[in-house]
């Protein structure tokens, strides 16, 4: 019986093996139509064959002259009931490393399909197609300027993002990507419809969802292209150095005396540390600067220490009773600088907080507040960001009269 069954499966694989043998290696080459006129409007022509047996198959045109465009060239083909189908839009792939497809002249070509076995058999067969063809300009990314090429964004408001700039001449579809050294790709901008004018995009060296890549050389590839299916690209280099998110921590706070008479004065010492992995940009007044209620951070030293945009880290101090909103919360701010005050040498002057290091920092304010009990509470500040720990550090001071 076991024989009887060898038998059998042999004799089935040979049948196969025969059947296989029989059919054509290339067959059924057709078009759906001979003449293509491509109008930007999504035209083209479905080029069909069968495959018989295992092959590499390329598909190219040919025209008049003998110039040849390939549209694929020895992809793998398994034997299908199914004929394959390609699409043909009147695009082809070229050399130029900045022209990646282009619409061919119009006129007479050979659509010519070849078929290779895997036993080194060849087969190939042609059907004649026209293309009528378009007078359009290429699209183009021209003026191409990445400004810095070199970026870091930990949010100090130094060279935290890119801005890329470039000018089409023709309406195009554009997509941006970023491309990391091993390959990994990030989009950037997606098939945006951009018109013929000049173009600004802005990258801050994060991926659409918001995380920051690390530092490294990066490249940029921007790709435009027209109605038609022409396809230019454009490559420059970026660099991220130093990025990183910047995070600090209010680690103490003190007020004292907490009863004071009206016009003297309290002291806020306070403890700050940069548990991020980059530094921390701040600004004046320094440690030591005496306040008085009446005034505001902006209002001191002919308006030397008035919110700066981004980067900027201060310690603060406000009050519950304080009705001033926006640019008046925390009316009382001071450096977060691990450097004494002797050692400030102009009102403006900036400092950094490095990674790890804690600064201490003493402010002094002065009450006249006519109120009997105020609340004081202290906050960790970046001007034009936000307040990232805010009514901490609570302290009541008793104030008599």
């Amino acid at each position: 019986m076991k024989r009887i069954i060898t038998l059998l499966l042999t004799l089935i694989v040979l049948l196969l093996l025969s059947s296989c043998a029989a059919r054509p290696l290339l067959g059924d080459v057709t078009l759906s139509a001979n003449e293509l006129r491509p109008t930007g409007a999504g035209e083209t022509v479905t080029i069909t064959y069968a495959i018989g047996r295992p092959a590499r198959v390329t598909v190219a045109l040919v025209d008049d002259g003998g110039t040849r465009y390939t549209l694929r060239r020895d992809e793998p083909r398994a034997p299908s009931t199914e004929p394959y189908a390609l699409r043909f839009d009147g695009t082809a792939p070229t050399d130029d490393p900045a022209l990646l497809r282009r619409m061919l002249p119009g006129g007479a070509y050979k659509v010519v399909v070849e078929a290779v076995g895997d036993d080194g058999a060849r087969q190939t067969a042609e059907q004649p197609l026209t293309i009528i063809g378009q007078d359009a300009p290429l699209p183009l990314i021209e003026n191409l300027v990445i400004y810095p090429d070199t970026i870091s964004p930990n949010a100090d408001a130094i060279d935290d993002v890119a801005e890329i700039t470039y000018q089409l001449p023709t309406t195009a579809t554009v997509d941006i990507v970023v491309a990391a050294q091993d390959g990994a790709t990030f989009p950037f901008v997606t098939a945006a419809e951009e018109e013929p004018a000049l173009q600004k995009h802005v990258w801050n060296g994060r991926t659409v969802d918001g995380a920051l890549l690390p530092d490294g050389v990066y490249t940029l590839i921007i790709r435009a292209q027209d109605r038609f299916g022409n396809l230019v690209e454009q490559r420059r280099s970026i660099t991220i150095e130093g990025g990183g998110q910047p995070e600090a921590l209010i680690t103490y706070s003190y007020m004292a005396p907490q009863s004071v008479m009206l016009g003297e004065v309290i002291t806020v010492t306070v403890r700050v540390r940069n548990t991020g992995i980059v530094p921390i940009r701040t600004y004046g007044p320094p440690s030591g600067y005496e306040y008085d209620t009446d005034q505001v951070f902006s209002s001191i030293a002919d308006g030397a220490y008035v919110a700066r945009s981004g980067g900027f880290w201060r310690i603060g101090v406000d009050w519950d009773a304080n009705s001033g909103g926006a640019a008046k919360r925390y009316p009382y701010r001071w450096a977060i600088s691990p450097r004494p005050p002797e050692q400030w040498r102009v009102p403006f002057e900036e400092d950094l907080l490095m990674p790890g290091e804690e600064a201490e920092i003493v402010g002094r304010i002065r009450i006249r507040q006519p109120e009997t009990k105020m609340g004081f509470y202290v906050g960790l500040i970046q001007d034009g960001v936000g307040f990232f720990q805010d009514r901490t550090g609570r302290t009541i001071i008793k104030v008599g009269f």
